[in-house]
């Protein structure tokens, strides 16, 4: 029988095809200087990347208009950009054409914000919400059906505490398309209580017993004034009304202990708070 000789391109023992070991050794020839410049490429840019985002994360930090939760957004944004174009920096060292590349990334950017229109929309309205800041944490709200205290805000959604106790997460942007009351934002409120008396009673008595109230006590302010006026004419009463100035934090107390003490010292000096009534006259036939 006639000996089999080996192939010159094939090593028996390992079963490696030679012929393709040396053609990745002639390509890392050939290619050598493009590696190590693409290798240093992207060292250095990572490097750089990882630097110019805990930069901006520590700037926009120290800004106070700027949440924690948005710098720690917009570094992320910087660092990925930089990422991006390290690697088509890298891939044009081995003469990738990065135009068509570029071209189906931005194509599909364009597929998925279309896709998740409404989430990117919450998205950039969190943006404006933690720039803009017409609320923080902490602070009570009142915004559409909701008057509540705000517990987190974040860049999809916002969560809420109503002051019955109840937990609400509401969309940002549901938030920043309507109308923010912030109840907390101010230092001081104006408390405005409105008392009916009856049309036999005397109008300055009441002002007078109302602005005594407003005097006696330590919580409402003394400048702005207390004011005490004739509010309406309704159909069983005459409405005499208050208002004074206090700090906000006393806002709901004050309004409820000012309500109590009207009522009783109308009673105490004998002015009346009618109940709605009608005046029926009969005409004989």
């Amino acid at each position: 029988m006639a000996s089999q000789t080996p192939s010159p391109t094939a090593d028996t023992t390992s079963g490696v095809d030679l012929s393709f070991v040396a053609s990745i050794l002639d390509w890392l020839e050939a290619n050598i200087v493009h590696i190590i410049g693409a290798f240093a490429v992207l060292v250095i840019g990572l490097l750089i990347a990882g630097m110019l985002s805990r930069w901006a994360e520590r700037t926009l930090a120290k800004h106070p208009r700027f949440d924690p939760t948005i710098s720690g957004f917009l570094a992320k944004m910087v660092k990925y950009a930089l990422w991006a174009v390290v690697l088509v920096t890298v891939l044009s060292q081995f003469g990738v054409e990065t135009a068509s590349i570029l071209a189906a990334l931005g194509g599909m950017a364009l597929a998925v914000g279309l896709a998740l229109q409404g989430t990117l929309s919450n998205v950039a309205s969190g943006v404006m919400i933690l720039v803009q800041r017409p609320f923080v944490v902490g602070e009570a709200i009142s915004v559409d059906r909701f008057t509540a205290t705000v517990q987190r805000i974040g860049l999809f959604t916002t969560e809420l505490k109503q002051f019955d106790g109840l937990f609400v997460m509401v969309p940002n942007s549901e938030l920043w398309n309507q109308p923010i009351i912030n109840l907390h934002r101010h230092p001081t409120r104006r408390i405005e209580l409105i008392v009916g008396i009856g049309y036999d009673d005397s109008m300055k008595q009441a002002r007078e017993v109302l602005l005594a109230l407003a005097e006696q006590d330590e919580r409402a302010l003394n400048d702005p004034e207390p004011q005490a006026f004739v509010a309406s004419l309704d159909d069983s009463s005459v409405g005499v009304g208050l208002r004074v100035w206090c700090a906000t934090s006393d806002y709901m107390q004050l309004q409820w202990d000012l309500t109590e003490a009207a009522k009783a010292k109308f009673d105490e000096v004998g002015l009346s708070i009618p109940f709605p009534q009608r005046e029926v006259t009969m005409v004989p036939a």
